[in-house]
């Protein structure tokens, strides 16, 4: 019987999921969570181990000769060495797509945030100021609509896609910039250069993979192209911003504000730049997490596995 080892599956599955269905594919040991240490020692009988943000590196890799897949339960993979499990003819399989749904609704959670001041109006009747108001009515921050603003959006991938349906919806003129314009043209979304993106979008939402040629391209060059009442939105990746950058910005009310559900480091120390600023709206990678979500990509990932035991592989992204 295969070892099958979940070094982090609390996030994935706090209680409110069941890991049967992994069960039945062989001997499963899960923790909540691993130092590398403990990877060492939990996974060194493991033939497939299962990590979210858990490094599998050269070191570890090295140590668990019983390894012959790696499941990765997220879509991106950067936290594993990917040259060095490829030459020990290790596979990783990773999961696409099952938080399309989820990440865009959020972005739109974010972005009627700060259009219609929800929280600071229902926090206002709260504290007891509509029953004191001379007027059947108030509002604490101007309500905005979003009908012919300008949606940008940066990748147009399954979630930057999802993005556009939804903006669409609402009435807005969408804008993209994109690395494959020519593959994805329609008549609902105008193409263009990324500086006229930061110019000319109300809201600006982040869909784009990190590479090393984009990490911290979001800077105070581009950042400063920006129209004063915009809000820059990421749910992508926390390195695509120069985060120093961003917090003296939006310290000036050079633009609006900013929806973050990532950054660089996570979770962030005490001091990082952009917490506790007024007008940055900071959730803690959340995006994806809805409990459907976390079901979609639990049932992707057992699939995932199960192809890898049966010989008929799926997402396997070194081979």
């Amino acid at each position: 019987m295969e070892n099958i080892v979940v070094l982090d599956g609390y996030t994935l599955n706090p209680g409110d999921l069941s890991w049967e269905a992994l069960e039945n594919l062989g001997n499963v040991h899960v923790y909540d969570r691993s130092t590398k240490k403990e990877v060492l020692e939990r996974a060194k009988n493991a033939s497939v181990v299962v990590t979210n943000k858990c490094p599998i590196d050269q070191e570890v890799i090295g140590h668990l000769t019983s390894l012959r897949h790696i499941a990765v339960s997220a879509t991106g993979y950067n936290i594993v060495d990917v040259e060095k499990a490829t030459a020990k003819k290790i596979s990783i399989s990773n999961v696409p797509g099952y938080g399309t749904t989820a990440v865009a609704q959020h972005v739109f959670a974010m972005i009627l945030r700060v259009a219609n001041h929800i929280a600071e109006n229902a926090d206002s009747v709260a504290n007891g100021k509509w029953s004191q108001n001379k007027d059947w009515c108030y509002w604490e921050f101007p309500i905005v609509e979003l009908k012919d603003k300008v949606m940008g959006i940066v990748g147009l991938g399954a979630i930057g896609s999802q993005v556009a349906n939804i903006a669409k919806a609402f009435g807005m003129q969408i804008l993209v910039n994109d690395r494959s314009p020519e593959k994805k043209q329609s008549p609902d979304i105008e193409f263009t250069d990324i500086e006229t993106l930061f110019s000319k979008a109300d809201y600006l939402s982040l869909h784009c993979p990190l590479t090393e040629q984009n990490e911290a391209f979001v800077n105070k060059t581009l950042l400063k192209k920006m129209k004063k009442s915009a809000v820059l939105i990421n749910t992508g990746r926390g390195a695509l911003i120069n985060e120093k950058d961003l917090a003296e910005i939006l310290k000036n009310k050079e633009i609006a504000a900013a929806c973050l559900d990532v950054l660089s480091q996570e979770p962030p120390t005490a001091n990082h730049p952009l917490v506790g600023i007024e007008n940055c709206h900071i959730t803690p990678h959340n995006a994806w997490a809805a409990k459907e979500s976390r079901a979609r990509l639990l049932n992707i990932l057992v699939e995932n596995i199960r192809g890898f035991l049966e010989g008929n592989p799926k997402n396997i992204i070194n081979g």
